[in-house]
């Protein structure tokens, strides 16, 4: 198999070294000619500075976008024209008809189009995602989510809700197994040209709701979320993966080995490229977490509720 990455700034790097590590990564596209350059020779593949150059110079199966989110669009729908698998770091675009168009595509084409959202392949989610399918504590009732960290130099042309929000979103969707109806958020900007805090309630039926907090203010990094059930609380850090749960008069560790949540993503892009049934984030589920988001920043300047009815 033969993958290519388009972008190689920040977060692009790790993709890059996984990728050349499962011995797949065949050439680098980059406008910045010195990183192309030093990304080309540090993992001795072609390098290639314009996009339309490396489609018609390289034979590739799949390609990895991970450019800023304002040019996902343009990048993506000129490699799924080209009939190639294509993985996009999120958000999949910041318009969602954008989203939408890129969707109708892969399937016309009958590629994979897919989204990075992270978290669904950190191990911690996945047992959590297993106890509320077993019910094993009751029904999930609750979800909250707190992320905080510095801001990020490197984001500039998105605020926390496109940026940081949507990785909450999207596993929300993914535990509670549906979409939101509602959405209210309060968002507002202290240091960032775009909002660098934000809180996001979400409704889903019969009641169900999940609190997404998220700011680029302090200095300390925390990512951690609990889900309430009937009997339990069950909580966990995406970072240590450790997971807890609180019942009435007891508490229980549940064992867990910690891996890389961005290899078992990557390793499940390839997979399903090669045909295998993986649990990979489908187009139309990360147009949904566009959508959310679009709400979350409208309701935020609005200050009222916005209804959705997605798919």
């Amino acid at each position: 198999m033969k993958i290519v990455q388009i972008g190689t700034g920040g977060w692009g790097k790790n993709h890059a070294r996984i990728l050349s590590e499962l011995g797949v990564l065949s050439a680098i596209c980059d406008a910045d000619t010195q990183r192309s350059k030093e990304f080309g020779e540090k993992y001795s593949v072609n390098h290639y500075e314009s996009l339309e150059n490396m489609i018609s110079s390289e034979e590739f199966d799949g390609a990895f976008v991970i450019t800023p989110t304002s040019t996902h669009a343009e990048i993506a729908k000129k490699l799924l024209e080209a009939k190639k698998h294509v993985f996009v770091e999120k958000p999949l675009t910041y318009k969602t008809e954008e989203g939408e168009e890129l969707a109708r595509l892969a399937d016309k084409n009958r590629v994979i189009l897919t989204c990075g959202y992270i978290e669904r392949f950190n191990p911690a989610v996945g047992i959590v995602k297993n106890l509320v399918k077993e019910k094993k504590y009751g029904d999930l009732i609750m979800l909250e989510f707190h992320r905080e960290n510095r801001m990020p130099l490197h984001i500039k042309d998105v605020g926390i809700i496109y940026d940081t929000s949507v990785h909450d979103i999207d596993t929300a969707n993914w535990l509670f197994d549906e979409m939101p109806n509602v959405v209210f958020a309060r968002s507002g900007q202290i240091k960032h040209e775009h909002e660098d805090f934000a809180t996001i309630m979400l409704g889903y039926k019969d009641n169900k709701v999940a609190i997404i907090t998220s700011n680029w203010i302090t200095p300390k990094r925390i990512r951690k979320f609990h889900a309430i059930c009937n009997d339990a609380r069950i909580s966990s850090d995406f970072i240590t993966q450790e997971i807890k749960v609180e019942k009435q008069e007891e508490i229980e560790n549940i064992e867990n080995e910690k891996q890389e949540p961005l290899l078992l993503e990557i390793q499940s892009f390839l997979n399903a490229v090669e045909g295998k049934d993986e649990h990979i984030v489908k187009a139309q589920q990360a147009v949904n977490v566009s959508k959310i988001a679009e709400a979350a920043l409208l309701s935020s300047q609005k200050g009222v509720p916005i209804y959705l009815d997605l798919k």
